[in-house]
């Protein structure tokens, strides 16, 4: 097991830079970071993480919103359906449901890390199928483009406030399928680290409350994160991502499946 505040900030910065470079895997890769490699306990990995990518992503987001390429309307549909689920799940850890220490937290975290590796893996041919359906029949798939993005937002917020991971990852998988014409590379970069952002606090606000943040271990964290993701975000205006993500969703495979070995 890694040990000490430098291995902590390693671990950070390669989550920072890429958070930074691809606006994903922030969640999909630190929780499960702390949890093999550090051997933090599963609660205390998924209060820290959540904060950890409050930081992150308002770095990220400071780079990659300042030209405008968030999309408003989106965000607000996805936190119309993520806010509510997510306090609503804090409501319930904060009054003493326990939901986070629920037997199997791990194996839960590492079936939504795989699940998201699969989605990182296959979204293109799901932007496809969705792109042909769009063009194919508009008015219908328009009719319930709002609805599905409302229950997309759920999904996230029920995911992220148990196990920390998929509002990036997982997330942008569900913006490609719901928006494969109106969101470009940047554009969707942009929405999804925006989204992430009110949705982490309000997930880890419960947590926060229940003194299960490690203060220490999220600042040393933060110390690497924080430059990395400006640099990775700077690469970003230049480096074409798609392997770096197919890379991603290989490597959060294998750490998935770790994860009941």
């Amino acid at each position: 097991m890694w040990d000490g505040s430098y291995a902590y900030a390693i671990a950070g910065a390669l989550t920072g830079f890429i958070v930074g470079l691809t606006g994903v895997g922030g969640g999909a890769l630190m929780t499960p970071i702390l949890l093999l490699f550090f051997d933090v306990a599963p609660v205390t990995a998924v209060a820290t993480d959540l904060w950890f990518a409050v930081a992150t992503k308002l770095v990220a987001t400071a780079l990659h919103g300042k030209t405008g390429r968030v999309d408003w309307p989106v965000v607000r549909r996805l936190w119309a359906g993520s806010l509510p689920v997510s306090l609503l799940v804090v409501l319930l850890v904060h009054h003493g449901e326990k939901i986070p220490r629920v037997h199997g937290l791990s194996q839960m975290i590492g079936v939504v890390v795989v699940v998201t590796a699969m989605g990182l893996l296959f979204a293109p041919s799901l932007q496809n199928r969705a792109l042909k359906r769009r063009v194919g029949n508009p008015e219908n798939f328009l009719a319930i483009q709002s609805s599905l993005t409302m229950m997309a937002g759920a999904l996230l917020g029920v995911c992220v406030a148990l196990t920390s991971v998929g509002a990036g990852a997982l997330g942008s998988v569900l913006l490609l399928y719901l928006y494969p014409q109106r969101l470009t590379p940047q554009r969707l970069v942009a929405t999804d680290i925006i989204h992430a952002i009110p949705l982490a606090m309000v997930a880890g606000s419960g947590y926060l409350l229940a003194g299960l943040v490690d203060g220490p271990m999220l600042l040393n964290l933060l110390s690497g994160s924080i430059p990395a993701v400006i640099l990775g975000s700077l690469f970003s205006l230049q480096l074409d991502s798609r392997w770096l993500r197919i890379a991603l969703a290989l490597v959060l495979f294998a750490v998935g499946i770790k994860t009941f070995v």
